[in-house]
């Protein structure tokens, strides 16, 4: 049938999974940082979707489509409601961080810490999304964090600060996987070639799911 229905640009799509949670009937969902239609028969076409998308990535688009599956929401939620919840018990797990601050705005351009260290640079949301993120990243590394879109600062001219002002012995950059963490890469990069030091290193990815995607 022919009828009213989400459309998401994805060349638009910054990944910050917005449209998914205003979804009320589940029809999108993240997939490798990508905001998708996954259950056309699932979207009602009221688009509660749309005002939730900073980007203006969702739009209305009149094509054929199954039609919208009323019960079959209904079943998901309750099927989803019925679903226990467990919490596993895990070992606690102690603190690596070894100096403060650590925002990037805030973080020195020159500390003893800094001095002789590896340095980890990562997103904001790296550490939420990862789990293991103190023992597999922060562990005897020194850390400045930050996020590339809402940070109103030049990332490449601080970290150059940083680079040139002390001994560092590799960086690590931790980032999302969404579009907008390349801007740290980036600055990174940008970073090495400004303070013009040969320091190794690399990039590691972390999906919105939680998983390593390189490394």
């Amino acid at each position: 049938m022919i009828r009213k229905i989400i459309k998401i640009d994805e060349e638009k799509c910054t990944g910050c999974g917005l449209c998914a949670s205003a979804c009320h009937e589940g029809a999108i969902e993240m997939i490798h940082g990508k905001a998708k239609l996954t259950r056309e028969d699932y979207c009602d076409g009221l688009g509660d979707c749309l005002p939730a998308c900073p980007a203006d990535a969702i739009s209305f688009e009149e094509r054929e489509a199954p039609a919208y599956n009323e019960a079959a929401v209904k079943a998901a939620k309750e099927k989803q409601k019925s679903v226990p919840y467990e919490i596993s018990p895990v070992s606690v797990v102690e603190s690596q961080l070894t100096h403060w601050p650590v925002q990037l705005k805030l973080v020195p351009n020159r500390a003893p810490y800094f001095d002789g260290a590896d340095l980890l640079i990562a997103a904001d949301c790296t550490a939420y999304a990862y789990g293991n993120f103190h023992n597999e990243f922060i562990h005897s590394r020194a850390i400045a964090v930050g996020c590339p879109k809402l940070d109103n600062i030049d990332y490449a001219e601080k970290l150059a600060q940083i680079l040139m002002g002390n001994e560092i012995k590799s960086v690590t950059v931790v980032r999302m996987e969404v579009p907008c963490c390349g801007r740290l890469e980036d600055a990174v990069k940008r970073a090495l070639r400004l303070s013009r030091k040969s320091v190794p290193w690399d990039v590691v990815t972390i999906s919105t799911n939680g998983k390593k995607l390189n490394n």
